[in-house]
Order: C-alpha cells, then structure tokens, then sequence
C-alpha cells in the first residue's frame, strides 16, 4: 500500500511540470487538446495487425517531451504503473489467434503475437500522449479547454473533482491501513475477511470529507467555474499547430511510410 500511495502522488508532479515556460506550455490548451485528440483518434484507427504504420507516431510525444522538458523517465515510470492493463487485454491473443502471419529470418509468428505487439504500442502511443499532455498543460488547462469545446460543464466539473480528491482518498486509505498495521501482530487482522469492513469504513470517512469540503468551497464562493492563470488566447501559432500536426497524422493514417520507406531503399540499392 505505501508504494501504491507513493505512486499516486507523485502523479502530481505533473502539474508542477505544467508551470514551466516553454514554447509549448505557452500554446493554448485548446490547441494542445484538439491535437492530441486527433493524434489518439488515427492511433486507434489501425487495424489489429498493423505495427509499422504506427511506428511513425511516436514522433509526437517524443516532440512535446522534448520541446517541453519533461523528464522521460518519470512518464515511462508512470506508463509502467498502468501496462499490467494492456498486458491483460491481449495477453490470451497468442493462444486464440495461432495462424501464422508473418515469417521473417524463416521464424513463424502468428496473428496472436502480431496482435499483441500493436495493442501495446497503441497503448504506449495513447496514454503516453495523454499524459504528456497533462504534463505540459495542467490537468485544471485541460478541463477548462474541454469546457470551452462544448463539454458540459457537470461533466468537465467532475473531472477536477476526481482529479484534486483522488489524493484525498488515498490518503485516508493509507492511514487506515498503517492504522491496522500498527494495531496486528503476525498477519493477524488482514486478508478478505478484513477488506469489506476496511472499504465500508472508507466509504464512511469520505461521505463525511466530502460534505465538509462541499461546505467550505461553498463558503469560498465557489461557483464551478474553472480557472486559470493564463488567459485563454487561440491564435495564428496555435492554428498552425494544430493544422501541421493533424496533416501528418492522416498523411501518416493514409501511407505507411516505413513501408515505402523500405520499398525505396530496395529500389535504390537494386
């Protein structure tokens, strides 16, 4: 649990990766946000065998993690935390699709394995664009961008709610489980029989939290509108950051440019 807990807060050290003036935490958010949905949108387009069509992707998060000094250790180690879930998704494809697809070198690989290998680099593509993004906007950036691109406001309201207090939450379990800890002697006290009344009790904590801080956000005058330091200004850079980016993305949807790539150097060398 303490390194389960540690995990979760360092998530948010991306915000304060978000407060540095680069040329890209200086574009609008709204401008960052259209992109990466655009970017996401082609990514989950390819087909389940596709793999080198996708390779030319990874030129743009390597981009925003370049030009936006985030350190790409720190997002491997979060793309770490969350690949036992792409790992679960595809792990059963090399047992249900045997059939081989491709046989370099003489070695057969089936369809299962070519499968799986795309399903974890679509996943590496997406959640690490999506992440990048948080890194070099600010999560609250985010938000505010998709409430100016139509998204209800209920919704983008809950969005920060879960973001800020998902903290809150992980301490309060922390502390009950260092409580029951230091309360237990040889594994007395823990396994299942224990974890219903530990999530009830849990339950009971936050219902009591969250109607205290409901009243002091309504004591502060909170009127669920988010905001921001920076103002909001969608110009000439933005556009064309926008345009380029999206233009390569469908260019690279379109062609397979490792692909034809290969097929030039054969040409060229014969």
């Amino acid at each position: 649990m303490a390194k389960l807990d540690k995990h979760f807060f360092d998530i948010g050290y991306m915000d304060t990766l978000s407060f540095q003036q680069t040329p890209i935490h200086r574009l609008d958010p709204r401008a960052k946000l259209i992109t990466s949905l655009v970017f996401i949108t082609t990514v989950i387009s390819f087909g389940k065998y596709e793999i080198s069509g996708l390779l030319p992707y990874f030129v743009y998060p390597v981009f925003l993690v370049a030009m936006g000094d985030i350190p790409p250790v720190y997002l491997l180690k979060k793309l770490l935390l969350v690949s036992p879930f792409a790992v679960m998704i595809g792990i059963f494809n090399p047992l249900i699709d045997r059939e081989i697809l491709i046989s370099p070198g003489g070695f057969g690989i089936s369809g299962g394995w070519v499968s799986f290998a795309s399903i974890l680099i679509r996943f590496t593509l997406t959640v690490g664009a999506a992440l990048t993004l948080i890194a070099v906007t600010g999560f609250n950036a985010v938000c505010l961008a998709l409430e100016k691109l139509g998204t209800p406001r209920v919704f983008v309201v809950q969005l920060v709610f879960l973001y800020r207090y998902v903290f809150v939450l992980i301490d309060e379990a922390a502390r009950m489980v260092r409580a029951r800890s230091l309360r237990t002697f040889d594994g007395d006290g823990s396994g299942l029989k224990i974890f219903g009344p530990l999530v009830g009790n849990l339950l009971l904590r936050t219902l009591s939290r969250a109607q205290r801080i409901y009243m002091a956000m309504c004591c502060r005058g909170f009127d669920g509108e988010i905001r921001i330091l920076k103002p909001l200004r969608f110009g000439a850079i933005e556009i064309g950051f926008v345009a380029g980016w999206s233009a390569l993305f469908i260019l690279m949807r379109i062609y397979n440019f490792p692909t034809l790539m290969g097929k030039f150097i054969m040409e060229v060398v014969n």
